[in-house]
């Protein structure tokens, strides 16, 4: 079975919700392969990146009102593991992320990559908007970085990630996390390990099922 996650890589809840399948997988005997599909939050160009908390307060009204917003998010990443840094995190558009996570995909490397991205932003600080950050991120993972960066700088998949944003509006895609599973099977949110069993269970008795 396939399931599509779209997520957007500076979307705290996308990166709960990756760890949380991953958890899921580690009790499931299926085999499931899992795509990566891309969504933004924000697609609004960013000239200049800065502080994320800023840019969160002036949108949010108080800096006081942001840390009441991002402390139970970043509490809950920490007991799977992960360190979310809202103070170092800055804003970017990930458009060019996406691209770097299909042009990782055929090479066998999406999730690294995908996680990369994510320590990037909420660990590291790192302006994931930049294509000389973001090649340095794939290198991490293995990926050839001049390669990456002449991917980059090219338009070699811009058709592709537009195409694919497009997909994810008409199957009416509003939030992310949404798993998509077997192709028509929704389930939103970063759900718990044990409610993506079941909802995978369901899923997989219903095909059989159908078939």
């Amino acid at each position: 079975m396939e399931i599509e996650i779209y997520a957007d890589v500076v979307c705290p809840w996308c990166y709960i919700g990756k760890r949380r399948l991953e958890q899921a997988m580690e009790s499931h005997d299926g085999q499931v392969t899992i795509r990566y599909r891309p969504f933004q939050l924000d697609p609004s160009p960013v000239p200049a990146p800065q502080p994320l908390v800023e840019a969160l307060a002036a949108k949010f009204g108080s800096r006081e009102r942001v840390e009441q917003m991002t402390a139970q998010v970043t509490q809950v990443a920490a007991d799977l593991g992960l360190r979310l840094d809202f103070d170092r995190a800055v804003t970017a558009n990930t458009f060019d992320a996406h691209r770097l996570v299909g042009y990782a995909t055929p090479r066998g490397l999406a999730a690294e990559t995908v996680d990369a991205l994510y320590r990037a932003h909420f660990t590291d600080g790192v302006d994931i908007g930049s294509r000389p950050a973001l090649a340095r991120a794939a290198a991490g993972v293995g990926l050839d970085e001049a390669a990456v960066l002449a991917f980059l700088t090219s338009n070699e998949g811009v058709q592709e990630v537009t195409a694919e944003l497009a997909a994810a509006r008409s199957l009416g895609v509003t939030s992310v996390p949404t798993f998509v599973l077997a192709g028509k099977y929704a389930v939103t949110g970063a759900q718990e390990p044990q409610t993506l069993l079941a909802a995978l269970a369901e899923v997989e008795q219903r095909e059989s099922t159908a078939g």
